[in-house]
């Protein structure tokens, strides 16, 4: 299969994130990595600046950066590729993207969902966790690409 959209909000983009990027590439020809637009939330980072910084993080010419709004099912039509990757941490996880996945199944059967386990040393890390960690002035160095770390202590600046 030659192409393949990881969806998500990435915000920001953690280690885990890179790590499905990376192993999705040993799967697939190319990869979009797809930011959802929800309007009812108020990300930290900007789509432009989660578009850049997946960008400057990933770095390969086989990774396109997009965003889109509305249902994935129709972003996937309309870039016409046919699989869907989501990333399972937890057993949660795996409730909730299963949810996902068969109403996506239901409302469009040509897309099959792929879900790849994150890493034993990523399973922990979350977009929301991090953000709160970088709140309150906590090192996490590690856990997100180093962009990410800066494009963090700009927002949140040193704390005393």
């Amino acid at each position: 299969m030659p192409v393949a959209i990881y969806p998500g909000s990435f915000d920001p983009l953690t280690n885990g994130h890179l790590s499905l990027i990376q192993r999705s590439l040993k799967m697939f020809d190319r990869l979009i990595v797809a930011i959802a637009v929800n309007p009812k939330k108020t990300p930290l980072f900007s789509q432009e600046e989660r578009i850049e910084l997946i960008r400057e993080a990933v770095n390969d010419p086989r990774v396109e950066v997009d965003a889109f709004h509305g249902l994935l099912v129709d972003y996937v039509h309309q870039r016409n590729v046919s699989v869907v990757i989501r990333g399972l941490r937890a057993v949660s996880d795996f409730e909730y993207e299963f949810q996902l996945a068969n109403m996506n199944r239901k409302l469009a059967p040509d897309i099959d969902t792929v879900f790849m386990m994150t890493g034993e040393d990523y399973f922990y890390i979350s977009s929301q966790l991090v953000r709160e960690v970088a709140t309150f002035g906590g090192n996490v160095d590690g856990l997100v690409p180093p962009n990410v770390n800066a494009g963090l202590k700009k927002k949140f600046g040193p704390k005393p």
